[in-house]
């Protein structure tokens, strides 16, 4: 376990997969599967918004609910947006900003993803920033030029009190959707140095209390492994957290790792 006692954080992004109706079976099949559930370990689940309500009834304040993106204003003409109050009064408790899919598919930047954070933040939600470089940039030798530069366009200058809410998810994208995992001594290598980045950008103790998750292609024979590296806090799941037995055989993997 980290040394810090940092949360262990197991996050389900759901994607664009699921419906409302899907939700109940989900949750009994869930934690039907889940031990007893570790005061070590927070689960929060990430489903499309429209399913926000349906969930945080099915979790029954066992686990966090989130969004998974929301936009920078409060409201305004941005047909297909959602505001972070929208998210909120859905019954979120935090949101993702920034995730890969957000910036390849969508262009998300650096510079929305810090509006996206204090938008979050004035809503009352707890951000999660996702950083991670393309399998080009890795080969490149640049992998950590790209994720310290979009950590610190994306946070620099929030409060105290602001930095204490927010979290990390570090996602290289090579790794999202593909099966390819990185090694946990290379994820743990790139953690390390974002906690060290977050050291300079706020200061060494906001550093050592920040969750810093990793992503892509977390599985339950692999979730060990890397959860259990010093400066991993968790894992921001994406297809397994879509069957319900394998997010709780990773969730379980992990409070075994937290205890």
């Amino acid at each position: 376990m980290n040394a810090s006692k940092r949360p262990m954080i197991i996050a389900a992004n759901w994607k664009m997969y699921k419906t409302a109706a899907d939700v109940g079976l989900y949750m009994s099949s869930f934690y039907d599967a889940l031990p007893e559930q570790r005061a070590g370990v927070r689960l929060v689940f990430f489903p499309a918004a429209v399913m926000i309500p349906d969930v945080v009834q099915a979790v029954a304040k066992r686990a966090q609910v989130g969004g998974q993106n929301c936009h920078w204003e409060t409201e305004g003409a941005y047909t297909g947006e959602i505001g972070a109050g929208m998210l909120a009064a859905a019954g979120a408790e935090l949101v993702l900003v920034g995730h890969s899919e957000r910036r390849q598919l969508c262009g998300e930047t650096d510079a929305q993803c810090a509006k996206k954070i204090v938008a979050a933040l004035n809503a009352g939600l707890d951000p999660m920033l996702c950083v991670g470089e393309t399998l080009e940039e890795r080969e490149a030798g640049r992998q950590h030029a790209i994720v310290l530069g979009q950590l610190s366009r994306a946070i620099d200058g929030l409060s105290r009190d602001e930095y204490a809410r927010l979290a990390l998810a570090y996602e290289p994208i090579w790794a999202i959707g593909t099966g390819r995992t990185a090694a946990p001594v290379d994820a743990q290598q790139m953690h390390a140095t974002i906690r060290d980045a977050v050291a300079s950008i706020a200061s060494p103790s906001i550093a050592a209390a920040m969750p810093i998750l990793y992503g892509g292609s977390v599985k339950p024979n692999n979730a060990v492994d890397l959860v259990g590296q010093p400066d991993i806090d968790g894992a921001l799941v994406g297809g397994a957290s879509l069957f319900p037995l394998n997010f709780a055989a990773i969730a379980t993997a992990a409070a075994r790792t937290a205890s």
